[in-house]
């Protein structure tokens, strides 16, 4: 007999897994075990079947050539047993068994394994609130799920989706697309928390805003209101309707068979694995959201689920349960998100994050057209660099905006993977013609920019700081260089007015005892201001990083005159 290797989970992590195990020992006696119906099918994709981008859920569980991934193509094309309405219920690991509940008879029956690899999946993290079980409160986690959803979205009705990442936003984007009046309740102060900054976070938010979704950061649900349905949701904000309520406040990695089995669970929750993705038994294997991983930056155990990741992660899994040699070292916490037309994401660490673990950092706001600013169809993104004021080191990159941030975000993914500092990311030969990119790329320019920042030729002042000191009445100026029309326009309250090509025959209208904040549309004239400025003598200026385009608060509009 072959080397018997049995899988439980039967989707990204565990579906890989099963087929890679089989090209690595075409002798092996493989069998996939999942507790539901549908198996290897692409779960961020439900949000597109939702709003019918994606027409067919069948689209979902296909091969790019249109074969459907079920029990008769894993057995067929892959030489896999996949068994479904199937569940593990327990783990002997002296003898080497596995028990199995069959949902349909209701028997159970063991199974001997030589390998064992836990693909178990993660569940929704539903907290206890009133009324949870009135049929028309769901969640976007299988496919099951999807078509229930489909099912109870109607046209001018409302829907309460609780959570504001990743899965949350998706979904609020089809149900509006289908008609619905949605409002997001996000507990934190923030939509997007871990993935973005507040103040990129804040560019979602508006967008959002403006394609009629509702948005209630810092708000927390207490439960919901009905009798056979329910009608309304409970929030610290006040009551808000609900005809649907789509809970998607994030998942829980399925770790119940692993801890009853005596397997480590790791500090993130997950279960605990090294880099060939073994547990803490070493014929036990675990792949996917179930299992914890490593920061790439750090070197600090996290738990990042994603489809990416449980893929790669099933491939190494399944390499070594056939007795191959395959290592997977960890992540960068990489997301990208579309909403609407906003696209957003990130990776490696965020400011905050860096923070709060020790780190002391530079950071830069530059937004500019994804493009050749004069080829049709350039549309504005705005890119926030983090890095080590030490060494240097970039430490994360996020990127919002309307035109391709995806690239730049990949881009960033293998210069951070490989530890590249300010000067190297600047000196990447990025690929170039007007209809891709500008001659200099965004990630280029804003890698100069955090050069100049890191050597000391540029002092840059955050949105929210400048924020803060308006809010406080701090004395200083807030100098605006931009053009006359471009400050009719629309600007900043309190903002004083001198165009760049005028601000050197204007020095003498300034202060030279206070500190002088300039800022344009991007903050390139900014930053040209400063240098104006301290050539003249004053002694404390900065320039607003990202200018107008990344200050995420109100703006006024209306004429005002060039002093």
């Amino acid at each position: 007999m072959g080397n018997r290797i049995i899988v439980i989970g039967a989707n990204a992590a565990g579906a890989k897994a099963a087929a890679k195990a089989r090209r690595i020992d075409p002798r092996a006696e493989i069998t996939v075990v999942d507790r539901g119906e549908f198996i290897s099918y692409g779960a961020c994709g439900i949000p597109y079947y939702v709003s019918d981008t994606v027409a067919d859920v069948k689209e979902l569980m296909s091969t790019p050539v249109g074969v459907v991934r079920d029990a008769a193509f894993f057995r067929k094309v892959k030489g896999v047993e996949v068994v479904t309405g199937t569940e593990a219920v327990a783990i002997d690991r002296q003898a080497k068994t596995v028990t199995l509940y069959e949902r349909s008879t209701g028997h159970t029956v063991v199974r001997h394994y030589d390998r064992l690899v836990l693909a178990t999946g993660s569940s929704p993290s539903i907290p206890p609130l009133e009324n949870m079980g009135c049929p028309n409160i769901l969640t976007v986690k299988t496919l099951e799920d999807a078509q229930l959803i489909k099912e109870k979205a109607s046209p001018d009705k409302s829907v309460c989706i609780v959570g504001g990442g990743l899965i949350g936003l998706e979904t609020a984007e089809a149900l509006r697309e289908r008609g619905m009046a949605v409002t997001v309740v996000e507990m934190r102060e923030q939509l997007l928390p871990g993935i973005l900054d507040p103040e990129m976070a804040r560019l979602v938010e508006k967008h959002l805003q403006e394609k009629g979704v509702t948005v209630l950061t810092g708000c927390t649900v207490a439960g919901f209101d009905g009798t056979t349905r329910v009608e309304k949701a409970i929030t610290t904000k006040g009551e808000v309707p609900a005809d649907l309520v789509i809970l998607a406040p994030g998942v829980r990695p399925n770790v119940t068979l692993a801890r009853e089995a005596g397997l480590t669970i790791g500090e993130t929750g997950a279960i605990a694995v090294n880099e060939r993705l073994q547990t803490s038994d070493p014929d036990i294997y675990a792949c996917g959201d179930c299992c914890e991983t490593t920061h790439l930056v750090t070197g600090r155990k996290i738990f990042v689920p994603l489809g990416s990741t449980a893929n790669k992660q099933g491939r190494v899994a399944g390499i070594n349960a056939a007795g191959g040699s395959s290592t997977f070292p960890g992540v960068l916490g990489t997301a990208i998100v579309k909403v609407f037309e906003m696209n957003a994401g990130k990776t490696g660490l965020t400011e905050a994050e860096a923070r709060n673990l020790g780190y002391q950092v530079e950071t830069v706001l530059a937004p500019a057209p994804d493009r050749a600013h004069f080829f049709p169809g350039a549309k504005p993104i705005a890119l926030k660099l983090v890095a080590d004021k030490a060494t240097g080191r970039v430490l994360g990159l996020q990127a919002v905006g309307l035109g391709a941030v995806d690239k730049r975000i990949d881009a960033a993914v293998a210069a951070i993977t490989f530890g590249a500092t300010a000067e190297q990311l600047a000196q990447l030969d990025l690929a170039y013609a007007p209809p891709y990119a500008a001659a200099m790329d965004n990630l280029i320019v804003a890698a100069d920019i955090l050069r100049n920042k890191l050597s000391g030729h540029a002092r840059g002042i955050t949105p929210a700081a400048v924020k803060k000191k308006l809010t406080e009445e701090d004395d200083f100026i807030l100098l605006d260089v931009r053009s006359p029309g471009e400050h009719e326009e629309v600007r900043i309250a309190g903002a004083k007015l001198i165009p760049l090509g005028a601000l050197r025959e204007k020095l003498e209208t300034l202060p030279r005892d206070k500190e002088i904040v300039a800022f344009c549309k991007v903050s390139l004239r900014g930053y040209e201001a400063q240098k104006i400025l301290e050539a003249a003598g004053y002694a404390d200026v900065k320039f607003m990083d990202g200018g107008i385009l990344t200050w995420p608060y109100e703006l006024e509009k209306g004429a005002r005159k060039a002093e």
